[in-house]
Parts: structure tokens; C-alpha cells; sequence
């Protein structure tokens, strides 16, 4: 198995390769400080305790912060190794023997279609990336409130991008450790599954993929 652990930071050698343009949350925004808070919470080496819903601030708005921050990683992350997960290499989309992924977004492709693991990304990306950018869901100005479903679509997008975590631990772990990025990837991870316990935002059965890792990983910090 690929259960190999450091968390020594990230390596110096990452990629500066995007699988999809970054999204910037706007410098000067309430967002762009909450996001800035995190970065520094994140700083203190104690995840747990970076996730927490800081005093006074609202929910929805945590959540957005840091769903756009999640993408802009594993963005970064899956960008490093694209050059493995190909047509040929990854005709599903699957994290394991046990686990394949059908895609299916409810409005450009309403019955769910097996396609190879690269299409499969591409589709998940360009889809969190359309939500991201919607201004009714995701609202970046001060005092525009977030839709009564906000919470809804987070856990969707939440979900899928576990999915990008669940193919690259599964299906390309070796090339991660040529590249030197398993801290990176480690602790990304770490930071992605301690945010979603916090607040209850994946399905226990959706993390299945993943679970021994996942174990493994919080289980010093309980």
C-alpha cells in the first residue's frame, strides 16, 4: 500500500503548474482577510486548530474561503502529475479496484458517464470552477448574502475534490514520491479531512477510498 508520511513542509522542488487558472479571492475583501488568517493559523503546525470556525465570523463565509483555497491546492497538486494520468494510463476514473467514479454534473451531462480518469478531472475542475465564479453562490462583495443552498453546493464540490485526493494517493503515489511532493500532497490532505470533520461536510461513506490513510493521519492529533 502507499502509506508513506512525512510532514516536514513542503518540498522546495513543487511545480508551479496549475491544472486550471488559480482563483484569486479579491485582495482587500473581508474574504481575502479571512483567507489571510488562515494562512497564518496554518503557520502554528496545528491543523486542528487552523480549521476552527474563527470568533464572530460566519460560517458560510469560512467555508467558501477555504473550499477556494482547497481547489487552488489540489489544482496545484493534480498540475504536477498530469503528465502520468493520461488516457492510456487511467481509462477510469477510479481510486482503487473498489472505487470508480462516474461523471454527471445534473446539467450539461444528466446521466452519470464512465470516461478516463484525465476527462473525468477535467469535468470536476471546469464544474468547481463555474460554481466558484458564480457571484449568486459564491458572492465576494460585502454585505451580498450567501443562497440558502450555499451549504449544499460546498459539500458537493467538498465531495468531488476528495475524489482528485482519492485517484492521486491511489493511482499516481509513485510518481508524487519522484517528485518529492508527498509532504506536500500529506499535508494538503491532512488540512482538507481535518476541515471537512469540523464541520461535517463529506459523508463518512464518501471518504471510504481513503479511510485507512485518513486514520492514520488524524489519529495523532486526536
Amino acid at each position: 500500500m502507499f502509506l508513506y508520511f512525512s510532514f516536514s513542509g513542503c518540498s522546495g522542488s513543487r511545480s508551479s503548474k496549475t491544472f486550471k487558472p488559480k482563483k484569486n479571492i479579491p485582495e482587500g475583501s473581508h474574504q481575502y482577510e479571512l483567507l489571510k488568517h488562515a494562512e497564518a493559523t496554518l503557520g502554528s503546525g496545528n491543523l486542528r486548530m487552523a480549521v476552527m470556525l474563527p470568533e464572530g465570523e460566519d460560517l458560510n463565509e469560512w467555508v467558501a474561503v477555504n473550499t477556494v483555497d482547497f481547489f487552488n491546492q489540489i489544482n496545484m497538486l493534480y498540475g504536477t502529475i498530469t503528465d502520468f494520468c493520461t488516457e492510456e494510463s487511467c481509462p477510469v476514473m477510479s481510486a482503487g479496484p473498489k472505487y470508480e467514479y462516474h461523471w454527471a454534473d445534473g446539467t450539461n451531462i444528466k446521466k452519470p458517464i464512465k470516461c478516463s480518469a484525465p476527462k473525468y478531472i477535467d469535468y470536476l475542475m471546469t464544474w468547481v470552477q463555474d460554481q466558484l465564479d458564480d457571484e449568486t453562490l459564491f458572492p465576494s462583495k460585502i454585505g451580498v448574502p450567501f443562497p440558502k443552498n450555499f451549504m449544499s453546493v460546498a459539500k458537493t464540490i467538498l465531495k468531488r475534490l476528495f475524489r482528485v485526493y482519492a485517484h492521486i494517493y491511489h493511482q499516481h503515489f509513485d510518481p508524487v514520491i519522484q517528485l518529492q511532493e508527498e509532504a506536500h500532497l500529506n499535508t494538503s490532505f491532512k488540512h482538507f479531512i481535518f476541515f471537512v470533520q469540523e464541520f461535517n461536510l463529506i459523508d463518512r461513506r464518501e471518504l471510504a477510498p481513503l479511510q485507512e490513510l485518513i486514520e492514520k493521519l488524524t489519529s495523532k492529533d486526536r
